[in-house]
């Protein structure tokens, strides 16, 4: 699978500007991110790969005064892994309650659920506040014996994670074939069973479930859109768990789910990012 390989400047160059920028960047295709001095590293499928949707992106870049530039060049072929290794991926470890790794991390602490993750060129490492968010929801939440759905799934580690907390079935659904594909090696990896990955998107939910949960990690517009779908699906009394957006959004993705008939019970914060738990009542 070839990919191209983006170089963004952005100015000013700052965490929210680049955050920001790489969740602009997922809405038009890229899937994986790595920062700079100067900016990003972004990289796309060749074969995804549109320039007007880019150019649109950047020229609606919602925060005012700020300058994007970009080069690009074809990605050379890599061994992913060994780049996660030497640049990015290290183990995460949550107290005594779970450690997420690869298989060339050493000397893992004994945790009480330990998730192995390749993550190859796939969102969702568990480094990003976003899926950390729902992570620590996720381990919290009575999970044993409810049926989950796992929208915008990436790697699948919080499928995973919900499969070792006991929940069954479990759906997970991306738009990305590359995660798709990554989902099902990790699901492999974790010897994780009853976990179902489908590629698509959530008109692909009418003949799904319903679910006792539902957790999506996206991004707000994708929420707003998608929410209505996902309400179809939850059984009564079923929580929706939902992260992909900054705290400044809580109010308007509270809004929405309301007028659904959802009731609010949370919502967490992590350097600006939110997560928000609701109920169907």
């Amino acid at each position: 699978m070839k990919y191209l390989e983006f170089t963004f400047k952005t100015q000013p160059c700052t965490e929210i500007v680049n955050d920001v920028l790489s969740a602009v960047l997922g809405d038009a295709g890229f899937d994986s991110f790595i920062e700079s001095d100067s900016g990003l590293t972004a990289y796309i499928q060749q074969v995804a790969f549109d320039e007007k949707t880019l150019k649109k992106a950047i020229k609606e870049f919602p925060i005012e005064k700020t300058e994007i530039s970009y080069s690009w060049k074809e990605a050379e072929d890599k061994n992913w892994n060994e780049e996660w290794e030497k640049n990015f991926f290290q183990p995460i470890i949550i107290g005594n309650k779970c450690a997420i790794h690869s298989t060339f991390h050493k000397d893992i602490p004994k945790t009480e659920y330990d998730i192995i993750i390749n993550p190859q060129m796939a969102f969702g490492t568990g480094h990003h506040e976003t899926t950390s968010l729902i992570i620590s929801e996720l381990l919290e939440a009575d999970l044993q014996g409810k049926s989950l759905l796992d929208m915008g799934c990436g790697t699948s580690i919080l499928a995973i994670l919900a499969q070792m907390r006991g929940a069954y079935p479990i759906t997970a659904i991306d738009i990305d074939s590359w995660c798709v594909s990554n989902s099902k090696e990790n699901i492999v990896l974790n010897h994780a069973i009853g976990i179902e990955v489908e590629l698509g998107d959530a008109s692909v939910l009418e003949k799904k479930g319903p679910f006792d949960i539902i957790i999506a990690n996206i991004n707000r517009n994708i929420l707003l859109h998608d929410m209505p779908a996902y309400v179809a699906r939850m059984n009564p009394n079923a929580e929706l768990y939902m992260s992909g957006f900054y705290i400044e959004d809580i109010s308007m993705i509270k809004d929405k789910a309301q007028s659904l008939g959802l009731k609010f019970i949370d919502s967490k914060e992590k350097n600006r990012w939110a997560s928000i738990k609701l109920l169907k009542p």
